[in-house]
């Protein structure tokens, strides 16, 4: 990571915004997020903009852009393609999160564009699945353009404050100890984050088991 950041630093500004917009694009369209996730690149996008490599307005409206054109190619290529996507090697090895997601876009309908945005393996997944869905797109580009905002928003905001963190640790304490509150700080945030992922799931079966109960009970002898 410190690499590409040294080299993303070397390059030009107009550059920079190309390299870390197409990152976030290729991820929604091309299913780039098994090698390079698209927050990843939003973070880095804001570490840049605090360094003053880039301009901060200007890198959060490349990366929102580049999240909602992203995912208004996967959802042209999920309603072209159909389901030879899901037969490709990849989502092969992920059967059952594929499951999960194609029984997220049933049950939310649009709103699972907005919430997948936020989920790392959904994220590109899910415009694929509302384009085989036939999802019209006017509604589908509705919720792809929130989250787009919101989430282009957050983490390019996130990057660039971690950086103005790193940069005042890092002066009174060094670098090596920078680093190691850094991870400290990603490890806890990824659990707080499961943790909630975790807690949703258990409250949604909670609901259906409840609506079953009641369908049984509505019926006859």
């Amino acid at each position: 990571m410190h690499a590409i950041t040294d080299w993303l630093r070397s390059l030009s500004g107009p550059v920079v915004y190309a390299v870390v917009g197409g990152m976030v694009c290729a991820e929604d369209a091309l299913f780039f997020s098994f090698f390079i996730p698209g927050e990843t690149a939003a973070v880095l996008g804001g570490f840049l903009a605090h360094q003053g490599s880039v301009s901060l307005g200007w890198m959060v409206l490349v990366v929102v852009c580049a999240a909602v054109l992203g995912d208004s190619a996967g959802y042209e290529i999920g309603r072209h393609l159909g389901p030879a996507i899901l037969r490709t090697r990849p989502l092969r090895r992920h059967a059952q999160r594929v499951r999960t997601a194609q029984e997220l876009i049933r049950r939310r309908g649009p709103a699972a564009v907005f919430v997948g945005r936020f989920i790392a393996f959904f994220r590109p997944l899910v415009p694929s699945l509302a384009g085989m869905s036939r999802m019209p797109y006017r509604r589908f580009l509705l919720y792809n353009a929130l989250g787009g905002l919101a989430w282009g928003i957050g983490f390019t905001l996130l990057g660039y404050f971690a950086g103005a963190a790193y940069t005042r640790v890092e002066g009174t304490v060094g670098r090596v100890t920078a680093i190691a509150i850094g991870g400290l700080v990603a490890v806890a945030l990824l659990v707080w984050f499961l943790r909630r992922h975790h807690a949703r799931g258990g409250e949604a079966s909670d609901d259906d088991s409840g609506e079953g109960e009641g369908d049984g009970d509505g019926r006859g002898p």
